[in-house]
């Protein structure tokens, strides 16, 4: 899947129809269908667009030898960082609003998403050696204030864009690391694996993005596995879901229970495992399952960060279409090449079996 088609959205789409159907107010109701609208017709867009400049320049910029990209050098930034204010429009890039090095804005979810992206930026180049999401300095553009209440954040291939919520389902996108941090990561995503936005690879995309979300969040507050929650989009819960999540990590299928969104669906086992044709077959559904082999790893080893060391090592070997078996056994191969390298420590690949085995994909 290239660029131009990829569309990888906060809020799973179950959540937000089931908003759509049972907000207790006409407005979040209302606020709901348009962000499912939208959603829609920004997918549509991105599949019949032509790759700008931008993107065919770094492509080209990608494939020179590193010696020869000083005539591209434009996209070579760094992961400089640009936020643009939609100014409640459903268009992108709106206006300028803080650059690179710039003093602050005064606009909170402006100054938190700068900052956030600055995070997640730093913990790919400090704990991980990438620069930027492509790991070539691509620029982070970051869009907020996107639309009239829109109720999600997502990723298009290019850049990030957050919706400010309806202030009673669901608070700013742009207030949570976990948020940016899990759509940034689907661009790391694209720019290696590039896993197929569907089925299992698909989930395993999911997957990927809510452990690099996990991991930074946890280094930023410097937790270890034990003290932190696991819980997936709990920071943009409004009045009428607070307390509640998107996700858990640890205990997949327990992040909220309630008349609005009813019980949730997430599998932790392949013995539950989705296989029906909605969310792409299952990409936000069974990302529950690697999820919870992240969870169970980290814990193990007592440290997030060397989990995601050895998931993103992993994810430099995945293809396409990787499915779960094919993620299990690189994931366990790899382990064996970063004990060696004492990147984690002795008995990860016996963590890491029994881990995989505890959920059913191996």
């Amino acid at each position: 899947m290239g660029a131009e088609s990829i569309r990888c959205a906060f809020v799973p789409p179950h959540v937000v129809n089931a908003v759509a159907r049972r907000a207790p107010s006409e407005q979040a109701r209302a606020a709901a269908q348009m962000s499912s609208h939208m959603s829609r017709r920004q997918r549509r867009r991105r599949a019949e667009s032509v790759p700008d400049m931008e993107t065919i320049d770094h492509a080209i910029s990608s494939a020179l030898p590193r010696a020869g990209r000083e005539s591209v050098a434009a996209v070579l930034t760094g992961g400089n960082r640009t936020v643009y204010d939609c100014e409640r429009t459903w268009e992108q890039r709106k206006t300028e609003k803080r650059v690179e090095g710039a003093a602050e804005a005064g606009d909170a979810d402006i100054d938190m998403v700068y900052d956030f992206a600055g995070i997640v930026r730093d913990f790919f180049a400090e704990s991980l050696g990438r620069d930027s999401i492509d790991n070539q300095g691509l620029a982070l553009i970051l869009n907020v204030h996107y639309g009239e209440k829109y109720q999600n954040a997502f990723w298009d291939g290019d850049e990030m864009t957050f919706g400010d919520g309806d202030g009673e389902i669901f608070t700013s996108f742009a207030k949570s690391l976990d948020v940016t941090a899990h759509e940034l990561a689907h661009g790391v995503t694209q720019f290696t694996a590039n896993l197929e936005y569907s089925g299992q690879s698909g989930a395993l995309n999911e997957s990927f993005s809510d452990t690099m979300g996990a991991a930074i969040t946890q280094a930023y507050a410097k937790q270890t596995p034990d003290d932190a929650d696991w819980l997936i989009g709990d920071e943009i819960m409004g009045p009428t879901l607070y307390g509640e999540a998107l996700r858990s990590m640890k205990m997949p299928g327990t992040a909220y229970d309630n008349a609005l969104l009813g019980k949730d669906p997430q599998p932790a086992h392949m013995k539950d495992y989705y296989a029906g044709p909605q969310d792409n077959q299952g990409v936000h559904l069974n990302s529950g399952i690697p999820n919870r082999v992240f969870y169970l790893v980290s814990s193990d080893l007592g440290d997030s960060v060397k989990a995601a060391k050895l998931w993103y090592a992993t994810l430099q070997k995945l293809w396409p279409t990787a499915q779960f078996a094919d993620f299990a056994q690189v994931l366990i191969d790899t382990s064996r090449e970063l004990t060696k390298d004492k990147v984690v420590p002795l008995g990860t690949p016996q963590v890491v079996r029994t881990a995989c085995r505890d959920v059913g994909i191996l």
